[in-house]
């Protein structure tokens, strides 16, 4: 305890030490030459760390200098495909680069989402996803390649619309209220429609079941066409599916519309309540479509994208197109839009595990 003090041991003093031994020695040879690629690799480290923020923005100022392509996983004509190529247009005119929009439809979007998770993040490969391929999917299997979290970078959601509970006409009911007392009183006697096991549809209609405490029959159809051409037919009581899609049969009086999912009234149709209002506080499901890049795309490209595709979203032109499929633009941040993906993401999952729903 009482000797000469310990010598403190750092990088210059191990150098030095180093060198003051005889050549000869191999081991101190090569120490030596050890100790001079660790100081070079962190001299490299550190330059490299410094110039990272201005290498950032040159690549955002210079961004796009070719052509990006938009990923859309579902087929040609659908309105996430109508939307990308109507903002691919305003996009290529705003910066002079072509925006070649990609279906890659396949396993509800799984296909068109792998291939985005596994891009380059320069921002150069974008998706526009949706409830289905960036949240259902991440509760409904489970053998996913890719996990949306941690391999996106969220950049803007660009419309948001509510789904619409409807019912066939014949049905004794006038509203939800009605409704839920019909079903209570006839455990396992009615059915629901959905557009497939897995699906929007489904997940909507099993969160009402168990908020109302009913017991309702799942039916799956192959989409949401046949889906309510059978509740238009009465072979199914109800079904909880997209608004625009829904909207001609119910101006026509082919299916009763009683209400919409989302906590507040809808614009494009101000006279149907809520489910919220309706008897469940606190239901809420909804369809929105937005843009996503790989993760790991640099935070000035993926702002300035942000920027320009909430301008567009808002352009008259866009805002024309997003009603006529039943919703609103947005054009809100990243970070604002990424805590809704995991938001959707526990809630599905959370429906999911109640429901026994499991694909594979």
């Amino acid at each position: 305890m009482n000797g000469p003090p310990r010598k403190r041991r750092n990088l210059t003093n191990m150098l030095v030490d180093a060198s003051e031994r005889p050549t000869s020695d191999k081991r101190w040879s090569c120490a030596r030459k050890r100790l001079r690629v660790a100081i070079s690799w962190c001299v490299a480290a550190a330059l490299l760390a410094a110039a990272w923020p201005s290498m950032a923005t040159d690549d955002a100022a210079n961004y796009p200098d070719k052509p990006i392509h938009l990923i859309v996983p579902s087929p040609p004509g659908d309105g996430p495909d109508v939307l990308s190529r109507a903002l691919g247009a305003k996009l290529t005119a705003a910066w002079g680069q072509p925006v070649v929009v990609e279906n890659r439809p396949g396993a509800g979007g799984r296909v068109g989402t792998e291939a985005a998770a596994k891009a380059p993040p320069d921002g150069y490969t974008l998706i526009m996803g949706n409830p289905g391929s960036h949240g259902i999917n991440a509760a409904v299997y489970h053998d996913l390649p890719y996990d949306i979290e941690r391999d996106f970078t969220p950049i803007t959601e660009i419309l948001r619309a509510p789904n619409v509970l409807v019912v066939n006409p014949a049905l004794p009911v006038q509203n939800v209220r009605e409704l839920i007392a019909l079903f209570r009183a006839n455990p396992g006697k009615y059915n629901y429609a959905s557009g497939g096991n897995g699906s929007s549809a489904q997940l909507s209609a099993e969160l009402f079941k168990s908020m109302a405490g009913v017991d309702v029959v799942h039916v799956p159809y192959k989409g949401a066409t046949p889906a309510l051409a059978d509740v238009m037919t009465g072979n199914v009581a109800m079904f909880i599916g997209n608004l625009a899609t829904a909207m001609p049969l119910i101006k026509s009086g082919k299916v009763k519309a009683l209400a919409v999912t989302s906590v507040r009234r809808s614009p494009i149709v101000p006279e149907l309540p809520t489910l919220a209002e309706s008897g469940l506080p606190g239901y809420e499901t909804l369809a929105w479509v937005g843009l996503f890049a790989p993760a790991g795309t640099p935070k000035p490209v993926v702002d300035k994208l942000q920027v320009e595709v909430a301008k567009a979203a808002h352009a008259p032109d866009i805002r024309a197109l997003i009603t006529a499929q039943g919703g609103e633009p947005v054009g809100n941040t990243s970070a604002e839009f990424a805590r809704i993906v995991s938001g959707d993401i526990v809630k599905w999952k959370r429906i999911v595990r109640d429901a026994h729903i499991h694909l594979e």
